[in-house]
């Protein structure tokens, strides 16, 4: 099959080279000229485990393409998928710009039958919305589907070629026919090709994303009981956990969650809620408690450093969002740091693949280590805010020779209590009893 993919970003760039190693010829279309001939030599723009194999391969068997025209990269498409960004406006909507302004121009160039499918995370209504901006500029006969993607970046790739569902929203006979012809490859193993209206599958993105964001909320909230009733979340989360009706997954407290989907998908929804004339409260919470969570580790620093903490060096390790990316978008680390700089602290960081883009943001306001032992040097305290592999088994030995004192403010629960204890580190995480050495 012939497919265009409109925008290479995360969404779009995976899409593209996923549906090339089912066999389809893709052509990924985007404004950006330094982007599309950085794509064209052959090199990646994002950092993604897994793709750049498959990227690879694709563009040496002709099946992926990359274009700034429009007009060229939809030439004899059978689908057009639109992966466009809809950042969040100032009352926390999602704007739709990019994706009616695509659209508009779609409409003018269209010369036969294609499916037009909605990749990005648009608000319920939006499928309509866009197929009135395409109807306006032609006659052409088309089809708008609504068929998110669920794809968690740093498996985005696995999560592609074996989705847990794909949901397609569609009432249209045709289009589900030909949909349903591009998706079959990916669920040879059983699972669902879930088919529903439009409006429910722009719904159930929204719902899925603020779904998660709220247990992963809940489980930060028991983890602020935790501290102070003398429990420990840990055994909580697993004693919980065991629950099927729960699950294991998102049950890990931290210092919040960040990224380019559940900030603005919760704040979406409310928005679209509001809108509705309907006060989503769940929400408005989940929202109010992860900007306090992410600063969790601040009153812990200060007060070991007894309220001042001008001139002190403070190492932080991890800068994205999460682990296998190298997306900062709403990363508690940079909430963290920026906590740090204006209470006069000094900042190292180091990051296996984030750096570059915080370096980009922040420029010479912090330091940046080439590795991670580097940016212990000297320091006066260590914050953890991502998980990387790299941090979970660290030498502690030699951590402890180039700390100027054996401090580490944990926000992700990384290290066993009785370990770090025994280590005589001063320990402090979240939702579990702090390891305390004396600082005087």
């Amino acid at each position: 099959m012939k497919i265009a993919v409109i925008g290479t970003g995360y969404v779009g760039l995976v899409t593209g080279t996923c549906f090339a190693e089912t066999g389809n010829s893709v052509t990924c279309v985007d404004i950006d000229k330094a982007k599309i001939e950085k794509l064209k030599s052959g090199k990646l723009t994002i950092y993604e485990p897994g793709l750049e194999k498959l990227f690879t391969r694709n563009q040496k068997e002709g099946r992926l393409h990359f274009t700034t025209s429009l007009e060229e990269g939809i030439a004899a498409a059978q689908v057009i998928f639109l992966a466009l960004p809809t950042p969040p406006g100032e009352d926390g909507s999602a704007d739709l710009k990019y994706i009616l302004g695509v659209a508009d121009d779609l409409g003018k160039i269209l010369k036969s039958y294609v499916v037009i499918i909605d990749k990005s995370t648009v608000p319920v209504g939006t499928a309509e919305k866009v197929h009135a901006a395409i109807a306006k500029n032609t006659t052409i006969g088309f089809d708008v589907v609504s068929n998110p993607e669920f794809l968690r970046e740093g498996v985005a790739v696995d999560d592609f070629m074996k989705p847990d569902r794909v949901i397609i929203g569609t009432t249209s006979e045709k289009a589900k026919k030909i949909v349903n012809d591009l998706y079959v490859p990916f669920v040879r193993q059983g699972n669902p090709i879930i088919y529903m209206d439009e409006r429910s599958a722009e719904l159930t993105k929204y719902a899925a994303n603020s779904f998660l964001a709220t247990k992963i909320t809940f489980m930060n909230e028991i983890a602020q009981l935790c501290e102070l009733l003398g429990a420990d979340v840990d055994m909580v989360r697993k004693g919980i956990g065991s629950d099927d009706r729960i699950g294991k997954r998102f049950l890990f407290p931290g210092i919040g969650y960040g990224g380019s989907c559940f900030p603005k998908d919760v704040q979406a929804l409310a928005k679209s809620s509001a809108d509705a004339n309907y006060d989503f409260r769940i929400l408005d919470a989940v929202m109010e408690v992860n900007e306090k969570q992410k600063m969790h580790l601040i009153p812990k620093l200060k007060a070991y450093f007894k309220n001042d903490i001008r001139g002190k060096k403070i190492a932080v390790w991890g800068l994205a969002f999460k682990p296998n990316t190298d997306d900062i978008r709403e990363a508690p680390a940079l909430s963290i740091i920026r906590e740090l700089l204006a209470a006069g602290a000094v900042v190292t960081a180091y990051d296996p693949e984030a750096m570059d883009n915080v370096r980009s943001l922040l420029a010479d306001k912090i330091f940046f280590a080439e590795r991670q032992y580097d940016a212990l040097v000297d320091a006066d305290a260590l914050i953890i805010a991502t998980e990387w592999s790299e941090f979970r088994t660290p030498d502690f030995t030699h951590m402890a020779a180039l700390l100027k004192n054996k401090v580490i403010f944990d926000g992700r629960n990384l290290f066993d209590l009785v370990k770090m204890e025994e280590l005589g580190y001063h320990y402090e995480s979240v939702g579990r009893r702090p390891i305390k050495q004396s600082n005087d």
